[in-house]
């Protein structure tokens, strides 16, 4: 029965899409970083693109941005193998991941957390796998 219940419960929040699907902006090679407007904005593929990814090229005539919807598998590994190519000089390659709404966009100014916020929605749906976990493993 607990079973039924937990399998139920994650069923509906697969199906009511509570915070599974990330929106990103989305380009290729551009300069001065101007794909941040709403239309370069896309839903990444539900249950598969849980990241945004963020290129950064220095080339010979100026900074290109590169802006996509990634599996946060796919991002990091990506990340990672160009960490020794990001030196900000010619040449340059950096490649960042992130994972909320809008999150390759240009930076946002620092806001201060509200002790009291909610969770991201994100984090509901991770936060109720995980508080459902102990019920499917009995």
């Amino acid at each position: 029965m607990r079973l039924f219940i937990c399998t139920t419960f994650l069923g509906f929040l697969l199906k009511t899409g509570i915070a599974l699907q990330i929106q990103c902006y989305q380009c290729e090679e551009v300069k001065h970083n101007d794909c941040s407007t709403p239309e370069f904005i896309v839903n990444c593929t539900v249950n598969v693109q849980d990241m945004c990814q963020k290129e950064v090229l220095v080339k010979e005539d100026g900074i290109h941005y590169r802006k996509s919807c990634a599996s946060s598998g796919a991002c990091l590994i990506a990340s990672s193998g160009y960490q020794q190519f990001c030196t900000g000089k010619l040449h340059s390659v950096c490649i960042s991941c992130c994972n909320t709404p809008l999150c390759n966009g240009p930076r946002q100014k620092k806001r201060p957390i509200p002790a009291a916020a909610p969770p991201a929605g994100g984090s509901i749906a991770l936060h109720a796998a995980l508080f459902l976990l102990p019920f499917l493993l009995t």
